[in-house]
């Protein structure tokens, strides 16, 4: 009986690691070849293979990233978001895959004209410490496309606290421009006042 036992449990336990060897063989082809496609210039081909073969988890997060990234390069930015937030929605995530995949999918949402979106989403990061000086540099470039000075400069000011990069030179632009937006507002006033 319990040479019976023994036999049932290492038949067993070799089965299990054939099948594993073979999946692990299967997934490894799959991923080569989607690598082959990417150094073919193929892209299309290779996030077909990509897509097929990965089941988001916490092992294939680099890879959807990386894959998002692709999108995102290529302006497919709606696949770029879709698969971003794809990532973000599964639940067995490592916080730092989490806050890497909030940081692609604010920068899709820049990419597709989403400021607000994107705000919301780099200002959360600030907020948790994840991916600050990144984070920081992305709202400073919204805030300039934007035109709202203020909070370009404030935004400049945290990034040089927080890395020690040298942002005085883009503070005085900031500041020229609130400066030139008062003359204007003054003279508008000065000028629709007389009349």
């Amino acid at each position: 009986l319990p040479a019976a036992a023994f036999g049932g449990f290492w038949a067993s336990r070799r089965l299990s690691r054939r099948g594993e060897a073979k999946r692990n063989r299967s997934f490894s082809t799959r991923y080569f070849q989607g690598l082959n496609y990417l150094l073919s210039e193929e892209p299309d081909k290779a996030i077909e293979v990509f897509l097929e073969m990965a089941e988001v988890n916490k092992d294939t997060v680099e890879t959807h990233l990386a894959l998002g990234s692709l999108f995102r390069r290529r302006g497919e930015v709606d696949r770029a978001i879709r698969l971003h937030q794809n990532i973000i929605s599964k639940r067995n995530l490592d916080p730092a895959q989490r806050t890497k995949a909030l940081l692609e999918l604010g920068e899709d949402y820049m990419r597709a004209g989403l400021f607000d979106r994107a705000e919301r989403l780099f200002s959360e990061l600030i907020e948790r410490g994840a991916h600050a000086p990144s984070a920081l540099r992305h709202l400073l470039d919204i805030y300039q496309q934007e035109k709202d000075w203020n909070q370009s400069l404030e935004q400049a000011r945290k990034l040089e606290e927080l890395t020690g990069e040298r942002t005085g030179p883009q503070m005085a632009h900031f500041c020229c421009e609130l400066a030139e937006e008062a003359l204007e507002a003054f003279f508008y006033g000065v000028w629709f006042g007389k009349c």
